[in-house]
């Protein structure tokens, strides 16, 4: 976005406060733009006056140009399961964050029989981690035309869209292509790829079908140009893949390519290459070894490009010590670091406890709690856990910044009724918490027991400790 403060959307809105937006201020409204948590046209009277007079027109025109990010936003499927790849503001994450999630395409290729290719989908389907609070998941599929028959690549198409994740279509022969949209352009594929020697039949498919298309050239003018030439035509919905090369001379190559892609449209504002990057970790294959060697190496350079700057990748693999580490980066990654990972405060049982089990208490940062929920679990230890809103923030540093204090804990004890579900008094809180220990017995009533630093000693400090000595 050019706007940096939300005074600045602020002044091209009606401000008469009508909350047809959802929002209680025009100001409120500005500030969710800015966040991208709310969209120009959800400002009902800006648009209705756009609709009757030219310069409201004009003026809600430069807001959504003022507004919209750096890097185009291109959207891959349809419904629930749509991919929006790019959108990107800023270089570095910590600048910002990063917004879209890198797309995860995997490799199903024509040539296999019927079996393997249900057997390759489900597992893509069926996969999910779960992390931090969430499931993680593989996004779509990369159908590839290895057979050059448009029939079957048609067939395997219909068959792999029948699994119904987004799907990116590979295939240089135009006949091919224009095969699988035949029966898969309403499900709106991205297609792979224009290149300098069949980019007018790409066009006439881009058009004709109205999908988002990759376009692909080493030569970064080349790239540009294609870029140029489709958005002339009408083809807003574009992927720039400058070529991924293997390992050695030709990934740095390639490396140095994105960054040259992303500093040019981000630091330059260069239009012309504001869009989307595709990179595909397969280049891996092209190196001698075996399996195991290229599926590491694919591993390697996916999670370069994680990092800088792949909006969407196509993986060969799909071993779990490939999806497992790239997914789990990805997930990092992609993490508003302005914002720490929390779980809703409250509290939780843990393995239907009775009236006598002890009451635990943490904080609300989710990698602490799912730790402690996780320790507990594994160590089949029956208990009440107080979950306490320290704003995402773990033990230690809320107990020095005054977010785990007595009276946060006291409010917490009454807003839970946990008094009414147990027999006893007892408060077990965690060993880096113990300097509050005589603050919290005086504001809550309740008897204190210092717990261990690490929850996984949970377990033979229950042995000690519980129940306790009167």
């Amino acid at each position: 976005m050019k706007v940096k403060s939300p005074l600045e959307v602020y002044n091209f809105l009606p401000r008469t406060n009508c909350k047809e937006c959802g929002y209680d201020t025009c100001m409120s409204f500005a500030s969710h733009i800015l966040d991208r948590s709310a969209k120009v046209f959800d400002c009902k009277p800006l648009v209705r006056d756009a609709e009757k007079d030219a310069k409201a027109k004009e003026k809600l025109e430069k807001l959504i140009e003022l507004t919209s990010p750096e890097i185009a936003e291109v959207v891959v499927g349809v419904g629930s399961s749509a991919l929006k790849i790019g959108g990107e503001e800023v270089l570095h994450r910590h600048e910002l964050t990063y917004f879209n999630p890198t797309a995860f395409f995997y490799d199903i290729w024509d040539s296999l029989d019927d079996k393997k290719i249900d057997e390759r989908c489900d597992r893509v389907v069926s996969y999910k981690k779960f992390y931090v609070g969430k499931y993680l998941t593989l996004d779509g599929f990369a159908v590839r035309c290895t057979s050059n028959d448009p029939k079957r690549f048609a067939e395997v198409v219909k068959k792999v869209a029948g699994y119904g994740k987004p799907m990116t279509l590979i295939a240089l022969n135009p006949e091919c292509m224009k095969a699988a949209l035949e029966v898969v352009a309403d499900q709106r594929p991205l297609i792979y790829a224009a290149t300098e020697g069949n980019w007018k039949e790409f066009l006439k498919l881009a058009l004709d079908y109205k999908v988002p298309v990759v376009l692909r050239a080493k030569d970064l003018n080349l790239l540009k140009s294609l870029a140029v030439t489709f958005k002339s035509a009408g083809v807003k919905d574009l992927v720039l893949d400058p070529v991924t090369e293997p390992i050695g001379e030709g990934l740095q190559g390639t490396f140095e390519r994105v960054i040259q892609l992303r500093r040019k449209a981000i630091l330059d504002g260069d239009k012309d290459v504001a869009y989307p990057i595709m990179v595909t970790p397969i280049a891996a294959w092209m190196i001698e070894g075996d399996e195991v060697t290229k599926s590491y190496w694919e591993t390697v350079i996916a999670s370069m490009f994680i990092v800088k700057y792949a909006d969407a990748m196509i993986f060969h693999s799909i071993d779990q010590h490939v999806v497992m580490p790239t997914l789990t980066l990805r997930f990092n990654i992609y993490t508003d670091p302005r914002t720490p990972v929390q779980v809703a405060p409250g509290l939780r049982e843990i393995n239907n406890p009775t009236p006598e089990d002890p009451v635990f208490i943490t904080t609300n940062f989710a990698l602490t709690y799912y730790t402690v929920e996780n320790d507990l679990n594994s160590a089949k230890i029956r208990g009440w856990l107080l979950v306490l809103n320290t704003e995402g923030i773990g033990v230690e540093a809320s107990v020095a910044g005054g977010k785990f204090t007595a009276s946060k804990v006291k409010e917490l004890i009454n807003e839970t009724k946990v008094g009414e579900k147990v027999k006893h008094r007892y408060l077990v809180i965690p060993g880096l918490a113990a300097r509050l220990q005589g603050a919290i017995e005086d504001e809550t009533g309740w008897k204190v027991l210092v717990g261990p630093i690490d929850s996984g000693r949970i377990k033979g400090w229950m042995e000690k400790n519980w129940p306790p000595k009167k």
